[in-house]
């Protein structure tokens, strides 16, 4: 567990805004100065009332910036501008060097907020931008995810391999959450503390996790955090790669299914083909909470082009989709080159 203390963070005055950040590349000696895996930067900002700043440029990275308190307009040098409310995140992903001015909209609220960048794997960084407001009411009680590769529960799309949660957490709440075997996973403070492990976390502490089956912690007081599960850093999802197809086939499935449908079908066809093919059992599909979850086996990544055991498992998936839904299922892949001659009247082998 790497520990992050609020008063170790480098504290930097630009201007009226005031910046804690909890990675300082020019800290050389510090082993977090570089991020924690594929996070890259975790930095919280105040700004008065009526006060502007410019930040400086952001190269090549996917960038989240969550508005906790007070109204923020922004402009970038990419053409973009808006105007961010409390409790909605933005992505941004850049290509390039992006600058960007921000402005507190409020006369007399300080803005509250804070900027996330994860390292955008090379294949994917096509330049473009999301924003979405998460309640109150679903981040209370328990891990909302806000950002995840799929757009899950209509979260943010990322093109990194991390998933983030928001939560709002009442005294005395216990939260647990699985890792899978190779993820790690940052927890930050934003409000309140927690317990974890024997660390008491307030205000502005984080925490990196690794080798760890689980993240739990409990709440001393209400809290409200940011908690990242991050995998193995990519170099990007190949446009026909397994994964890739994979990750349409499951977005497709959630969209005429639903998630818990799809990952139901899923998990048989995988069942049914892991006889031919035993590493479908890597395929693990898990449910934390009301949100559904995948890791797909390795050789899925491989940039190639689709392997035998997906292969074998889109042939057990094909005739379950007909039995469930006719053609319905199928027709929503014909618009997806990968997936064409699989979902066509007359089936082809998968090019």
């Amino acid at each position: 567990m790497h520990v992050r203390s609020a008063r170790d963070r480098h504290h930097d005055r630009r201007g009226e805004l005031d910046a804690w950040l909890t990675f300082y590349p020019q800290s050389r000696e510090d082993p977090l100065s570089d991020g924690f895996g594929s996070l890259r930067v975790f930095d919280e900002y105040r700004l008065p009332p009526g006060a502007g700043v410019q930040i400086g440029a952001t190269f090549d990275a996917e960038v989240i910036t969550f508005v906790r308190e007070g109204t923020l307009v922004f402009e970038d040098s990419a053409g973009n501008s808006g105007v961010i409310m409390a409790g909605e995140f933005r992505r941004t992903t850049s290509r390039g060097a992006i600058r960007r001015s921000e402005t507190n909209a409020s006369a007399t609220e300080w803005a509250h907020f804070f900027r996330i960048c994860l390292r955008t794997p090379e294949a994917e960084r096509a330049a473009g931008s999301e924003q979405k407001r998460f309640s109150a009411a679903e981040c209370r009680g328990g891990l909302r995810v806000v950002a995840s590769p799929d757009g899950r529960r209509g979260s943010l799309r990322i093109r990194q391999n991390a998933v983030i949660y928001a939560a709002l957490l009442d005294r005395g709440q216990h939260v647990v959450h699985e890792l899978f075997q190779g993820r790690r996973a940052w927890l930050q403070v934003l409000h309140g503390n927690v317990t974890l492990g024997e660390n008491l976390l307030a205000a502005g502490d984080g925490a990196g996790i690794t080798a760890e089956r689980a993240v739990a912690f409990t709440t001393g007081e209400s809290a409200s955090i940011l908690l990242l599960d991050l995998g193995e850093e990519q170099a990007g999802l190949p446009e026909h790669s397994g994964a890739a197809v994979f990750r349409q086939l499951w977005d497709g499935l959630s969209d005429v299914l639903g998630t818990a449908a799809a990952a139901t079908v899923v998990g048989r066809a995988a069942r049914r083909a892991a006889p031919r093919s035993p590493e479908l059992g890597e395929l693990a599909i898990s449910r934390v909470d009301r949100e559904y979850r995948y890791v797909v086996p390795r050789s899925f990544e491989r940039a190639e082009g689709p392997s035998s055991a997906l292969r074998e498992l889109l042939q057990e998936l094909r005739p379950l989709l007909v039995e469930l839904t006719g053609r319905v299922a199928l027709r929503r892949f014909e618009r997806v080159p990968e997936l064409r001659a699989w979902a066509s009247d007359s089936p082809q082998q998968l090019s």
